[in-house]
């Protein structure tokens, strides 16, 4: 993890966090939509577990994601993956733990701000948010924008398992 993410998420958690309730998936979306979001989903899962790094997710940042993690974890462990290209990080995590179930992208741009993307990889995004470093604040994304931008998301990552 980059120095300039690093600190970007520490800000993010001194701010309060912002409960941004789960994304609605149903109503516009054509069933087969859901089916191959799910599908990509595991995909990505699949290719970070066998590509991915050893890393992990710092608890606060986990706490502000809503990911539960035990009293005495200081950390997730993570397999995780992470790309730069023009300016914009990108990172994707799952855990390292079976027993969990997420799939976390997170993208920093160069003014700073930090988008998260929190979802599971059997149900689709759980929630969106984004640090703003001129606010100090995490900021919650509309339900339409994050739905966007996670499945912006979901291609990126898509392309990058077929470069390789």
């Amino acid at each position: 993890m980059s120095r300039g993410l690093a600190a970007a998420l520490l800000l993010a958690l001194c701010a309060p966090a912002i409960e941004v309730s789960a994304v609605p998936r149903s109503g516009g979306s054509p069933p087969g939509l859901e089916t191959l979001d799910t599908i990509n989903l595991k995909s990505i899962a699949a290719w970070l577990k066998l590509s991915g790094r050893d890393g992990y997710l710092a608890g606060d940042v986990a706490d502000a994601a809503g990911i539960p993690r035990g009293a005495a974890e200081d950390a997730l462990e993570a397999k995780q993956r992470g790309f730069k290209t023009g300016g914009v990080l990108r990172i994707a995590q799952i855990p390292a733990d079976t027993r969990r179930d997420f799939l976390l992208f997170m993208v920093q741009h160069p003014e700073g701000e930090v988008f998260f993307y929190l979802s599971s990889v059997k149900g689709g995004l759980k929630k969106a948010f984004v640090f703003v470093p001129l606010k100090k604040g995490v900021v919650p994304l509309a339900p339409d924008d994050a739905q966007s931008s996670f499945l912006q998301e979901i291609q990126y990552w898509q392309d990058r398992i077929s470069d390789k």
